[in-house]
């Protein structure tokens, strides 16, 4: 049987080419966010999360102030890790959307 995208397939001319370079597009894409740093904050501050684009806490600040309220300390580490998940999926949206309109693909593809 005929490789279907192969130069002598019937949907040869070069698709095997573009599906392979689609595919380390996106795995540079992925290196590439994982790599990049947000930051979610709660509490005007007080609570400061830093993640990656691959969602992994890199690390949890807290103001003192806040330590000694066990109940305000857990709602404020709860919303600036949600924060920072938020911004993690934006930076690797606004990556997608990126590598997208390089090849010319229609905006909102990736659900920009």
């Amino acid at each position: 049987m005929s490789d279907l995208f192969g130069s002598g397939g019937p949907l040869g001319g070069g698709m095997a080419g573009m599906l392979g370079g689609f595919q380390q597009q996106m795995a540079d894409l992925q290196a590439e966010a994982e790599r990049a740093e947000v930051e979610g904050s709660a509490g005007g501050g007080l609570v400061l999360v830093r993640m990656n684009g691959g969602q992994e806490v890199l690390s949890v600040k807290i103001d003192p102030k806040v330590a000694a309220d066990v109940e305000l300390l857990e709602d404020l580490v709860r919303a600036a890790t949600n924060d920072a998940i938020r911004r993690a999926k934006e930076v690797v949206a606004e990556k997608l959307m990126g590598m997208a309109a390089g090849m010319g693909l229609p905006p909102g593809l990736f659900g920009g």
